[in-house]
């Protein structure tokens, strides 16, 4: 089922994007995101779409220097395992490499294995000292936190 296509997002996006991420967000999946702060950061964010329907979202926040984060990632439920997901952070790494000598992706996943699969190693979360600053003081799992934390390195970036 490859009848879709990753774009950057546009204003007509957020409504999907804000659902998307609420599905999630109730089970602790992810952070929530209102529509004015998905609007305000829209510029990071690509989506999925097949027709008019968003069906995935994804977002890559910079934090300086050569470290980025991919945050956000959702996809609809009726679509999981169509290739999605994967599809969304392969043109999101593709569009960085085009753009950027080097940079450092990370991600705090429950599911460790997806991101490995697309070239990412587990690391320590604690390397991300600027992430536990700015997100994690926030969240509702900050004392109790259960995800695991995964890398992909551009060539020459260093850890």
């Amino acid at each position: 089922m490859s009848d879709f296509t990753v774009r950057p997002a546009v204003d007509s996006d957020v409504p999907g994007i804000r659902r998307l991420v609420a599905q999630y967000a109730v089970h602790h999946i992810l952070l929530d995101r209102s529509e004015e702060d998905i609007r305000h950061y829209l510029k990071n964010f690509s989506v999925a779409v097949r027709g008019d329907t968003v069906i995935g979202c994804v977002a890559v926040r910079a934090f300086g220097s050569d470290l980025f984060e991919v945050r956000s990632l959702a996809v609809d439920p009726a679509c999981h395992g169509c290739g999605i997901g994967r599809a969304m952070v392969e043109w999101k790494i593709a569009r960085m490499r085009e753009e950027l000598p080097l940079f450092r992706l990370f991600a705090l996943t429950l599911t460790p294995g997806f991101f490995q699969r697309l070239g990412f190693a587990v690391t320590d979360k604690e390397q991300f000292p600027e992430k536990i600053w700015s997100d994690c003081q926030n969240c509702p799992k900050k004392d109790r936190c259960d995800e695991i934390a995964v890398l992909y390195q551009f060539p020459g970036a260093e850890a």
